[in-house]
């Protein structure tokens, strides 16, 4: 699986070899799926919470006599019955993580980068520096037709890269080991640097082999 090598002036600079067994399996919208869901559920905060009786401000005296005021019984006004009162069952913090298997997460990563190598949305670049301002690097994808896309580097990201790109809003640069199945799905372009191939070749080949 042979794909050209660009540079940021749009010019081919030469071709890399794309090891079938990450960039060429089959679409499986179910394992894209699992895992992006995974990830979404990794990212909930799960700081919501409802104070229970215990939590409440205010007097544990009984509100009025037992019998013979002609009201129903109360015995207490931090009740949830009462304004102000508890919530029953309300939400706690919590950690809406849950496991999902390495051999699933690994499929996955290799599942997103064979899609976009099948729509033809995966490019190879030979590095990944700028040194300008974001305005000229906008321009510049704009020209490659890369104003929404996903750049992932090598082990570092160019620092000039990064601060450039900070302010695009349809523009992410990750280094390889940031790569993740939501992100590269939810891009129109993915764009991996030589390097960034290198690396996530021999990790999940790796993982395969093991």
């Amino acid at each position: 699986m042979q794909v050209n090598v660009v540079n940021l002036g749009g010019e081919t600079v030469g071709t890399v070899e794309l090891n079938p067994e990450v960039f060429g399996l089959e679409p499986r919208g179910d394992i894209l799926d699992r895992v992006s869901q995974w990830q979404l559920a990794k990212r909930r905060s799960g700081n919501h919470k409802a104070k229970g009786v215990s939590e409440i401000s205010g007097t544990t005296k009984k509100p009025h006599a037992q019998k013979g005021t002609g009201r129903a019984r109360q015995g207490s006004l931090r009740s949830p019955q009462f304004r102000g009162g508890a919530v029953i069952f309300g939400p706690v913090v919590r950690d809406h993580g849950y496991q999902l298997p390495k051999r699933i997460r690994t499929l996955g990563l290799k599942t997103a980068l064979s899609v976009k190598h099948g729509e033809g949305k995966l490019f190879v670049l030979d590095s990944l520096t700028h040194a300008g301002k974001t305005k000229e690097l906008a321009v510049t994808l704009d020209k490659l037709g890369w104003s929404s896309a996903l750049f992932i580097d090598g082990p570092e990201v160019d620092a000039g890269v990064k601060r450039a790109a900070a302010n695009l809003p349809y523009v992410d640069v990750l280094p390889q080991q940031g790569a993740n199945v939501y992100d590269i799905i939810r891009c129109r372009a993915l764009v991996l640097t030589k390097a960034a191939v290198t690396h996530l070749e021999q990790r999940l080949t790796a993982e395969i082999n093991r």
